[in-house]
């Protein structure tokens, strides 16, 4: 938190932070306790032929969080979720919020027993809720309460909150892919969320009647958005079994990553009102094609800044940018010297304001190395370092323009591999590129390509230096994804 503090030029850059704008909820089991009092026998979830109204969804979670609180569950408590999707996974993440505590979600069929035991050392977890099925995978010294085997519901009325509780307190602890391949955790406040879900373009205009499709790994922050913004905003969740398209085949609202959404067929989801992506780059031909007949938003934020922190509703024909800063966040793109970049000038995205999260645990260098003193806002909170660059179009919106992550050193020159496939994509040559680099060779791997592989090479090479060019493009069917939903370059790399 000691960078030094840069003056903003308002010349130089177009105004970055979005309206201010008060809260209608600030805690999200207060706003679904309003939803259940206003909307009680509306269905709130339902999954594979099984649902639950509000009002039952209340009373299951209600006997579960009586039952935590006997098993010592109290404010501030981290709570397991070592889980699949199901109705009891929603059951859970409403009683522990009853109790004041976080929970900290991992899908159990999928996760490495190793990443389980961090999951477990990191966050202090002592008590896993899980289905009876999936208990041999908790790991042990954890005690462990099966969701689909509770015993007799317990009677009486939750103990009343003490009086500390507030918005500041952690919802949940989520575990990133971490740069480094350990996984960090960051743990996400109440009214983080909030600031989602209740305002707009985050809210994406879910009300009672809604129906979101839930088919996010619940590990993956995105689902957080889909689950939130249901219970919260009085809407159905349909949670998927092993179809994504049957599951927005019954939804109206769909969350999603453009790697998900590229694999789903456009034609059969007319019935779509509102659509968003976020996670990773959307290519201009994936949004045209559902900005035709709905809704469309392209988003934009890591976990640390609660999901997604820029956002536009894309129209057929637009330039795909990321938009421009949710209400009370600001989005800043700054040089190497923490300066802001002028209107077109490529810099690293910062982020500010009301998403933006304290910090990894247990981890103070790497927090101090991301997360520093917001010089713009001057009113002492913090702004973290996405390592996304960018920069402002003339509109004063952000063109995504790739990761630090993705530079490479090719005889001596930089090269940004995003930038291969952000021409790709712009041209409308293909759909979805990804470039990868082995012993300074690029490789470019499309998918959906509506030219040749040399017409690809002669596009790329009347734009960039030779140094820049791939070795070789592969055009595939489809792009491989990892179980959040986002191109697996390791997948490709092993090709």
């Amino acid at each position: 938190m000691h960078s030094p503090a840069p003056q903003r030029d308002a010349q130089s850059a177009p105004c970055s932070h979005g309206d201010v704008m008060s809260l209608p909820f600030t805690q999200l089991d207060h706003a679904f306790a309003e939803q259940v009092r206003l909307n009680p026998h509306g269905i709130a979830v339902e999954h594979e032929g099984r649902q639950l109204s509000y009002q039952r969804l209340e009373r299951r979670a209600q006997q579960l969080a009586i039952l935590l609180r006997q098993r010592g569950v109290r404010e501030g408590t981290r709570v397991g979720l070592f889980i699949e999707r199901s109705l009891e996974m929603v059951v859970g993440i409403v009683a522990i919020l009853k109790c004041g505590a976080a929970y900290v979600p991992q899908d159990a069929r999928i996760s490495p027993p190793a990443q389980l035991q961090h999951v477990v050392a990191v966050s202090n977890i002592r008590l896993v809720l899980t289905l009876s099925h999936l208990q041999a995978r908790v790991p042990s010294g954890c005690d462990c309460i099966a969701l689909d085997r509770l015993p007799a519901a317990a009677e009486g009325d939750l103990p009343a909150r003490v009086s500390s509780f507030n918005s500041s307190r952690d919802c949940f602890i989520l575990f990133t892919s971490g740069t480094t391949g350990v996984p960090n955790a960051v743990a996400v406040t109440h009214r983080n969320v909030c600031n989602l879900i209740a305002l707009a373009p985050g809210h994406l205009d879910v009300d009672q009647g809604t129906r979101i499709a839930q088919i996010m790994n619940i590990a993956f922050d995105m689902a957080a958005w889909e689950i939130f913004l249901a219970l919260c905003r009085g809407a159905t969740l349909v949670i998927r079994g092993k179809s994504i398209a049957a599951a927005v085949a019954r939804a109206d609202t769909v969350i999603a990553t453009p790697s998900m959404l590229s694999r789903l067929d456009a034609d059969a989801c007319h019935h779509l009102k509102t659509v968003a992506v976020a996670g990773e780059p959307c290519p201009a031909m994936l949004a045209d094609r559902w900005a035709k007949f709905c809704n469309f938003y392209n988003s934009c934020g890591p976990t640390e800044i609660t999901i997604v922190n820029t956002a536009k509703r894309h129209r057929v024909g637009d330039n795909i940018t990321i938009g421009t800063p949710l209400p009370n966040t600001s989005a800043y793109i700054l040089d190497s010297q923490h300066q802001p970049c002028p209107v077109g000038t490529v810099g690293e995205i910062w982020v500010g304001g009301a998403g933006v999260t304290r910090g990894y645990l247990n981890n103070t260098e790497l927090t101090r190395q991301r997360w520093q003193r917001d010089p713009f806002r001057n009113d002492g909170t913090s702004m973290f370092r996405t390592r996304d660059l960018g920069r402002w179009t003339a509109n004063g919106e952000i063109e995504h323009c790739g990761r630090l992550d993705h530079q490479v050193k090719i005889r001596g020159f930089r090269v940004e591999l995003d930038a291969i496939a952000r021409i790709l994509e712009r041209e409308k040559l293909c759909e979805q590129a990804v470039s990868l680099c082995r012993d300074e060779c690029i490789t470019t791997f499309v998918c959906r390509a509506r030219v040749s592989s040399q017409k690809m090479q002669e596009e790329l090479a009347r734009r960039l230096p030779y140094f820049c060019l791939p070795a070789a493009i592969h055009v595939c069917q489809q792009l491989p994804f990892t179980v959040r939903g986002k191109v697996d370059r390791q997948a490709l790399a092993a090709l």
